[in-house]
C-alpha cells in the first residue's frame, strides 16, 4: 500500500486553510486568530506561507525552536534516528542514544548533584510532576506561586498560574496555592519602583515565611519563572532570587524554577536562574530541551528524588527523535556559544528598541535579558502611577502586533491586558536580522499609532 503524506504546499490561498480550520478544529485555538496565514516552509529565522509570502519569524514557536526552523544538523539527527532501526516510541526504556542525551543535559548542572526525570512532553505535565515531587517529599500539601507567572494550562498547573482569564472558567482548581507579589521594576505591585520595590518584594516574601501569623503553614515548594514570560516579560532581579533560595533552605522548602522558556542560552546563560548564581533544588524543562520536538525533563537535587517507581508516569517520555535533536541542540550550543550571541543580540535590540522609544512615548518600557525581550506599550497621554509607570495600552499594542503581521513580522504579546509585545526569536539570530526587525517593527508602530490614535 502506498501513501503519500499531504506535507507539499498547495494551489491554495491562506484563506482558504484558515476557513478550513474554522469549520474542522475547535474554538480553542488562538496564534491563528492573531497571525492568518498558512505555514508552507521555513528555514532559520524565516517563514513562507502557501501564497509565497515570506515573513521574519520573532515567535520561534513560542520559544521553542531555539535554532530557528529546520537547522540542517536537527533534520540530520532525525534522519539519523530514523535511518538506525531505534524504536520511535519507548516509554521510558533505555537507549544508547537517551543514555548520551542524559548525559549531555547533565554536563551544564554541577556534577553528581542532580538526576533527570523525563515526564510527559509538555512544559504543563513537568510542572504537575515537580509539584507532586515537592509534596511528595515534604508530605506538606501548599504551594507558593507568583503574581504573573505561567506554569500551564493544565488542571494543577493553571492553579499556579496568575493569569485570571483562563482561570474564571474553571472551577475548584487545585487548592493550596498562595500567591506573591513578584518584583517589577516597572509596574511595582507596591507602587514604589526600582531597586527598592525589589527590596519590599524580598522583605514581604521573607516575612510571609517566617511570620507566626501569615495564616499560611509552610509549604511543600516555592515555584517562579527566573524571568516570567507570559506575564510580560519580568526579569526577576538577582537579590530576589537570591533571597528565595536563601529562605527556602532556611525552611526546609524546595524551590522550583521553570525554564519552560527562559532557559537554554535564551537569557544570555544556559539557565536563566544562573544569573543569580544559585542552584534550584528542581529545574523544570520543556520547550528548547528536545530541539524543536516535543520533550520535558526535571533536573532534581539527588537528596529530593523521594519517588517511588511509577510515581509519576507518561505514555510519551521516550520520545528518541527528541532526544536526538535535544542531543544536537545542546551541543551547538555550547560549541557555537549561543549563550554569548544572545547577550550580544540582545544588547543591540535593547538599545535600538530604547532609542525607538524617544520617538514613539508609547513605548514605555523595554526589559528582558538576552533574547527574551518585552516591550511595554503605553498611553503616555494618561496620568503615570506612583512608581512612574503609564498605564498599559493593549488595544495599541494588539494593533502593533496586526501590522507586524501585515509588515511580514510574525510576534507575540503578553502581559497585563496583552499590553507587552515580546521578542522570542531564535537564539543563533544574526545582526541583518535583528536590523531587519527593528526596520519593520518601526514602521509597524507608525502604522498602528495612526491607525488608533490618528
Amino acid at each position: 500500500m502506498t501513501i503519500t503524506t499531504p506535507v507539499k504546499a498547495v494551489l491554495a490561498s491562506n484563506q482558504y486553510f484558515l476557513d478550513r480550520q474554522n469549520a474542522m478544529e475547535s474554538n480553542v485555538r488562538s496564534y491563528p486568530r492573531k497571525l492568518p496565514f498558512a505555514y508552507a516552509k521555513a528555514q532559520g529565522c524565516w517563514v513562507t506561507d502557501v501564497e509565497g509570502n515570506e515573513y521574519l519569524d520573532f515567535l520561534a514557536g513560542a520559544g521553542t525552536l531555539a535554532l530557528g526552523h529546520n537547522h540542517p544538523v536537527l533534520i540530520q539527527s532525525i534522519k539519523d534516528v530514523l535511518d538506525s532501526g531505534l524504536p520511535l516510541h519507548t516509554l521510558d526504556l533505555t537507549t544508547p542514544l537517551k543514555d548520551a542525551f542524559t548525559e549531555e543535559l547533565l554536563s551544564f548542572f554541577p556534577k553528581d548533584q542532580y538526576i533527570l526525570q523525563f515526564t510527559g512532553p509538555s512544559g504543563a505535565d513537568a510542572n504537575e510532576a515537580a509539584i507532586k515531587l515537592a509534596k511528595t517529599y515534604t508530605g506538606r500539601g501548599n504551594v507558593i506561586a507568583f503574581s504573573g507567572g505561567f506554569h500551564g494550562m493544565t488542571h494543577g498547573a493553571l492553579s499556579l498560574t496568575g493569569n485570571l482569564g483562563a482561570k474564571n472558567a474553571v472551577q475548584n482548581l487545585m487548592p493550596g496555592v498562595q500567591f506573591m507579589p513578584y518584583p517589577h521594576e516597572y509596574r511595582c505591585p507596591f507602587g514604589i519602583g526600582g531597586e527598592a520595590g525589589a527590596k519590599a518584594v524580598e522583605r514581604y516574601f521573607e516575612n510571609f515565611i517566617e511570620d507566626v501569623e501569615s495564616g499560611v503553614v509552610k509549604p511543600a515548594a516555592v515555584i517562579l519563572e527566573a524571568i516570567q514570560g507570559e506575564g510580560g516579560v519580568v526579569p526577576a532581579p538577582v537579590s530576589f532570587l537570591q533571597k528565595v533560595r536563601e529562605v527556602t533552605q532556611k525552611h526546609g522548602i524546595l524551590m522550583i524554577v521553570d525554564e519552560v522558556q527562559a532557559g537554554f542560552c535564551r537569557s544570555g546563560k544556559m539557565f536563566a536562574f544562573e544569573h543569580a548564581g544559585i542552584e534550584p533544588d528542581i529545574v523544570v524543562m520543556s520547550k528548547a530541551v528536545g530541539g524543536s520536538l516535543p520533550l520535558a525533563v526535571l533536573a532534581i537535587k539527588k537528596e529530593f528524588d523521594a519517588w517511588q517507581p511509577a510515581g509519576h508516569t507518561g505514555t510519551f517520555r521516550g520520545n528518541q527523535l527528541a532526544m536526538a535533536t535535544g542531543y544536537a541542540s545542546l551541543k551547538i550550543m555550547r560549541e557555537e556559544n549561543l549563550a554569548q550571541n544572545a547577550q550580544q543580540r540582545g544588547e543591540y535590540l535593547t538599545q535600538a528598541l530604547r532609542e525607538l522609544s524617544k520617538e514613539f512615548p508609547c513605548i514605555g518600557n523595554v526589559r528582558g535579558r538576552g533574547l527574551m525581550m518585552g516591550i511595554d506599550i503605553v498611553d503616555e497621554r494618561k496620568p503615570q502611577d506612583a512608581a512612574g509607570a503609564y498605564p498599559q495600552d493593549g488595544e495599541l499594542a494588539a494593533t502593533i502586533q496586526k501590522f507586524c503581521f501585515k509588515n511580514k513580522l510574525l510576534l507575540e504579546r503578553g502581559g497585563r491586558n496583552g499590553n507587552v509585545v515580546r521578542v522570542l526569536c531564535a537564539i543563533n539570530i544574526n545582526q541583518a536580522e535583528c536590523e531587519e526587525f527593528i526596520k519593520r517593527f518601526k514602521q509597524s508602530v507608525t502604522d498602528a499609532i495612526k491607525a488608533v490614535r490618528g
